[in-house]
């Protein structure tokens, strides 16, 4: 008798997920930042769980974008915030085709022009099929929990709070020292 209700139970809860939307079932068990990873743009695997208690500051770049003078405040920020915040670029040239490098060459374009010692990914997709799981995650509410976030340009940032909660989104005119940045630094 106990199995025939289990299996009731069973065949309950299956019914009732496969009759709501997917993005419902998903939206219920949103999967956290931390269990993401990328490859660094020298090649080493990076888990986000490695950041747990810091802030970050997530941004897609690029090397020949109008705002790619925003690498040199994003370096500035890095070196201002070091205790509390990680800053990480990722290189994609999904954007008006402004990251055309090999990944040996943005790390010397980014380093050479800007200074930067700030963590980079190796170069990566943000649109479409090939788009990197750390920017679906950003992008969709079904995986962060919070919001859907469209990134139409290059140096699109997002900030993730201590716990790995997405807590903003900014288009790629908000300098990294604006005061919406700023304020939720301090």
């Amino acid at each position: 008798m106990t199995n025939l209700i289990n299996a009731s139970i069973l065949i309950s809860l299956c019914l009732f997920n496969f009759t709501k939307p997917s993005d419902e079932i998903v939206m219920m068990n949103p999967l956290s930042l931390y269990e993401l990873s990328f490859e660094s743009i020298d090649g080493q695997s990076i888990s986000l769980a490695d950041f747990k208690g810091k802030k970050l500051l997530l941004v897609n770049t690029a090397s020949r974008c109008g705002y790619t003078r925003q690498y040199k405040d994003l370096q500035k920020l890095h070196e201002s915030y070091s205790n509390e915040l990680i800053v990480i670029g990722f290189p994609c040239n999904d954007f008006g085709s402004q990251e055309k490098g090999t990944n040996e060459e943005i790390l010397e374009f980014c380093q050479k022009n800007y200074g930067v010692d700030f963590l980079l990914s190796e170069k990566i997709n943000i649109k479409g099929d090939q788009c990197h799981p750390v920017f679906k995650w950003l992008k969709s509410k079904s995986l962060n929990g919070v919001s859907d976030n469209k990134v139409s340009w290059n140096f699109n940032k997002f900030l993730i709070n201590e716990k790995g909660e997405l807590v903003s989104a900014f288009p790629s005119n908000v300098s990294p020292f604006d005061e919406k940045i700023i304020q939720q630094l301090n």
